[in-house]
């Protein structure tokens, strides 16, 4: 498993089954979205499992960061980006 930070957004490219048991991924609630893009803006942390798809988040001001199906990813609250989505996503999600 590697952890990577860029521009605030951290990702864990396939965390194993203990790590997501840990934080009880699977008790999450679940998000789907078509391919598009939009502007969204983060309230608050958000931690997310990619159960499929593949997006590239690009912060205001930052450089692209891509995201696939495995990934663990978390948001920090306050980050305003542009969400472009070229394969459907489904993933667990998680404020706070």
């Amino acid at each position: 498993m590697t952890v990577s930070k860029t521009t605030e957004i951290n990702i864990e490219r396939e965390p194993n089954n203990a790590r997501l048991s840990e934080l009880g991924v699977s008790s999450w609630p679940v998000w789907e979205k078509e391919v598009s893009e939009f502007p969204w803006t983060y309230d608050e942390r958000e931690t997310c499992y990619l159960l499929a798809g593949e997006v590239i988040v690009t912060p205001d001001g930052g450089e692209p960061v891509e995201i696939r199906k495995g990934d663990l990813v978390s948001f920090p609250a306050g980050m305003s980006c542009t969400w472009k989505i070229t394969k459907d996503v489904r993933k667990h999600y998680n404020f706070g």
